[in-house]
């Protein structure tokens, strides 16, 4: 999995086919390290998607809908400043580096013709977006670089643009036959891919092993001196398809169904169980991959104040608990305790002062076994009949408490792990927001948070769908989404769904007044109640389902609860309902 060089020529081509002399409609910034450039190109507006990003970095066409912050970061202010309604005029790649240079036609303040640069560095952990004026001159950068990170290149305003520092491969455009053959009949015996990866620059670990593979039939041959011929035609190969713009983007699924690897080639190296999604789009494989792969970790990484405070609060529930759970067995003793204040009582007359055990009949049973019962030998015979009825008191108050208190830490629990789940269907900004508002309405956060979180309230959105019959089915990503469509927009006639003894969403199919819906339709809802569920990885879960009417929500009950006597329910295989209006 590397957004390599290939890949980056594949998105660059792709890019000159759909959107050269495309005109700058719009910039956003939805997270720190991404930007997004509406382009209208021809008759529609293309959005181009650039990140920056440690661990998803890339470039590509995208049709996802992202949120711009109320307030935009610097950097896009920066690029609304020079770029607003400015040509696309080339897509450059230096010296298959992987590296895009965007060159772009505008006018300043004055209407004068300039060029800017907007360049993106798509390197690990290394990413990059740098702006530049028509001087290659920064003129901002998404993530500075001076001398405390980097004594070898600084990103920084003011500064020259140069190229990353070569790593002193050769360029697999650009090699000769002689050059070829020389590197590799020096390293017999080396493997394959490791060869390639060492000697030439910008290629994968994955296309690497593809060539050595196309070459040999496998991908763990070593370098003989026999078959470097052999391995030069094929790599050739590999290179005539770059220089051509002969793509093929090919996405690698695994037995689950989930995106592995991605490339701009073919992929045979894989065996049984997986299977490969070829498209003519190189930027929908791109999207494919990292929305299926890397949204969980996007996800972690906009809501890490939540997802901490969701993992602390837990621990320390559980924590407590089990400490709870310790004296609740302690408490079993009290019988014994009262026992022992019984016998001490019947048997006053034998016990001799200052005594600090005695050995006493226990007339409660048949056969009147003797008991030693420990004493202090502080206090008399009635004082300590006393002191072990209290204790008995103590122990029968304590197990009542913790009873209680044990019962209201597993609603706790059972309430955050609802939010848990919330969390895994978040898509933006807003919903996280919706998530704190919830966390700090239910007193978990502090007043200040609370007030913070009162000020953004907005209207929620929950996810809608359309099921084969026609009726709208409104779907819940939190707490806050559940109660607003269950108790707010659903009307008495319509149906609720969710999944049996799970976190999961609310559900609500809408009958609008509309006759009894099909079973088709009942079957759709309940696969989306389901899918967006704690058992969304199971093959068939069990759905319960009832008219909105008979929902009630109990005074001063977490967000999202509710309860219900009349129900029904099916058991279904989670789908997602996108599939619907696919």
């Amino acid at each position: 999995m590397a957004y390599d060089a290939g890949m980056v020529a594949a998105v660059a081509s792709e890019i000159r086919r759909f959107a050269t002399d495309a005109r700058v409609e719009k910039i956003i910034q939805p997270e720190k390290d991404e930007i997004i450039l509406f382009l209208h190109c021809k008759d529609e507006t293309k959005k181009l998607s650039i990140s920056a990003s440690a661990n998803t970095a890339r470039v590509n066409f995208t049709s996802v809908t992202k949120e711009s912050p109320q307030t935009p970061p610097m950097f896009c202010t920066l690029l609304r400043k020079h770029l607003s309604s400015a040509h696309l005029s080339e897509v450059l790649q230096p010296d298959f580096e992987r590296v895009l240079i965007f060159k772009f036609n505008a006018r300043d303040e004055l209407g004068f013709d300039i060029q800017r640069y907007l360049i993106a560095e798509i390197m690990g952990k290394y990413s990059n977006l740098i702006f530049c004026d028509g001087n290659m001159k920064i003129l901002g950068a998404v993530h500075p670089v001076d001398f405390s990170l980097s004594s070898k290149r600084q990103v920084l305003p003011g500064m020259k643009y140069e190229l990353p520092p070569s790593q002193e491969k050769l360029n697999p455009l650009t090699v000769t036959k002689d050059e070829f053959i020389k590197r590799a009949l020096s390293s017999l015996g080396m493997p394959v891919p490791k060869w390639i990866l060492s000697a030439f620059c910008g290629i994968s670990k994955l296309v690497a092993s593809e060539i050595c593979a196309d070459a040999f039939g496998n991908a763990d041959e070593d370098i003989k001196d026999g078959n470097v011929q052999k391995l030069y035609c094929k790599f050739v190969s590999f290179t005539d398809k770059i220089k051509n713009e002969n793509f093929e983007p090919t996405l690698i699924y695994d037995d689950k169904k989930k995106p592995t690897e991605y490339s701009f080639l073919p992929i045979t190296q894989y065996c049984d169980g997986y299977f490969a999604y070829k498209s003519d789009s190189v930027s929908e494989v791109i999207e494919k991959f990292f929305l299926e792969k890397c949204a969980d970790e996007r996800r972690r990484q906009r809501g890490a104040d939540i997802f901490k405070f969701l993992s602390n609060t837990q621990g320390r529930i559980m924590r407590k608990t089990a400490l709870q759970r310790e004296e609740l067995a302690e408490c079993a003793k009290k019988d014994e305790y009262k026992n022992k204040g019984d016998i001490i009582t019947a048997s006053i007359y034998m016990i001799p002062k200052r005594s600090t055990s005695v050995s006493l009949p226990d007339y409660s049973k048949e056969d009147c076994p003797n008991v030693e019962i420990a004493l202090d030998a502080r206090l008399t015979p009635a004082q300590n009949a006393q002191r072990y009825y209290k204790l008995y008191n103590k122990a029968k108050r304590a197990e009542c408490e913790l009873t209680s208190q044990l019962l209201n830490a597993e609603r706790e629990l059972e309430y955050l792990r609802t939010v848990e789940e919330s969390l895994s269907k978040s898509e933006n900004e807003s919903d996280l927001d919706e998530i704190r508002g919830e966390l700090a309405q239910s007193g978990y956060f502090s007043r200040s948070g609370k007030a913070r979180f009162a000020a953004k309230k907005h209207t929620p959105k929950p996810l809608k769908f359309i099921t084969s019959g026609g009726y709208t089915v409104l779907c819940g990503k939190n707490n806050t989404q559940n109660d607003y469509i269950s108790m707010k927009l659903a009307k008495k006639n319509d149906y609720w769904f969710h999944v049996k003894n799970m976190p999961g969403s609310h559900v609500i199919l809408e009958c609008d007044g509309k006759e009894e819906p099909d079973v088709r339709d009942f079957t759709e809802a309940a696969e989306i109640a389901a899918y967006y569920s704690k058992a969304k990885e199971s093959s068939m879960v069990e759905v319960e389902y009832t008219l909105v009417k008979n929902l009630k929500k109990p005074p001063s009950s977490a967000p999202g609860y509710v309860i219900y006597h009349t129900n029904y329910s099916a058991v279904v295989d989670p789908k997602d309902g996108k599939l619907l209006n696919g």
